[in-house]
């Protein structure tokens, strides 16, 4: 039976800390840290849109990684645009398109930059729970600024990792244990209040050492439903909705 070195349960996140209102001049920031993570977050409105949304009426929104060089334990070149990157991404702005309504900002884009100022494990699930908070402090300034008449997000967004290790799924993997998993995921969804159940929005599953079974997925699953459901509660209560 795998026994993390933090003392966690299975089921437990780390200690999550945001502090809004991050950058002085961006329409929307923050600085999530999910234990040893920390990622900085911060929104950009621009009146353009992509060229494929030209008369198309809707808006548009993105995202932008990047990792500093001493992020890890070790110094890594300073990133230009990898595969790795482009893909982590566009995960992150495909998660914030699927809860808004592109119509609402027409014209606008939003874009959001997600940069890694430490790296512990789960970089790219803390840069989209905490791109959330600088999303929709820049809607907040859109609607003051009379921008837009209505907001265009429908629901929260949040992600985190899940795992198994010698057998055991665990939730919110760090370093070490990411770098160890027999099955590693990520899992992007929201939570309606209403029953507390998650609607996915995007899986990525690997089967690092072996392949893994139906059962197991479940179990990985109903984890991650879980610590979504308690990142969202930390989302509000940084926004002083709760």
């Amino acid at each position: 039976m795998y026994e993390r070195r933090d003392g966690r349960g299975y089921s437990d996140i780390r200690k999550v800390n945001i502090i809004t209102g991050y950058l002085k001049d961006a329409e929307g920031s923050c600085l999530i840290e999910i234990g040893e993570t920390r990622v900085i977050c911060a929104a950009t409105v621009e009146e353009r849109v992509p060229f494929f949304l030209k008369d198309k009426h809707q808006g548009w929104i993105t995202a932008e990684y990047g990792m500093l060089p001493r992020a890890g334990i070790e110094r890594n070149s300073r990133q230009r645009t990898s595969g790795r990157i482009y893909e982590i991404q566009r995960l992150i702005g495909r998660s914030f398109r699927s809860i808004a309504n592109l119509e609402v900002i027409d014209r606008f884009t939003i874009t959001i930059d997600c940069d890694v100022i430490q790296a512990d494990g789960g970089t790219r699930t803390a840069a989209i729970t905490g791109g959330y908070i600088a999303l929709w402090d820049a809607v907040q300034y859109m609607l003051s600024a009379r921008m837009i008449e209505k907001t265009p997000l429908n629901n929260y967004v949040a992600a985190v990792s899940c795992g198994i290790i010698d057998g055991t799924p665990i939730l919110d993997l760090t370093y070490d244990e990411d770098a160890c998993a027999e099955i590693d995921m990520n899992f992007v969804m929201t939570v309606r209040d209403q029953d507390n159940t998650g609607d996915i929005i995007e899986i990525q599953g690997t089967g690092e050492l072996r392949p893994f079974t139906k059962q197991e997925f479940e179990k990985l699953f109903e984890l991650a439903r879980g610590g979504i459901s308690k990142l969202i509660k930390c989302q509000k209560k940084a926004l002083g909705l709760t």
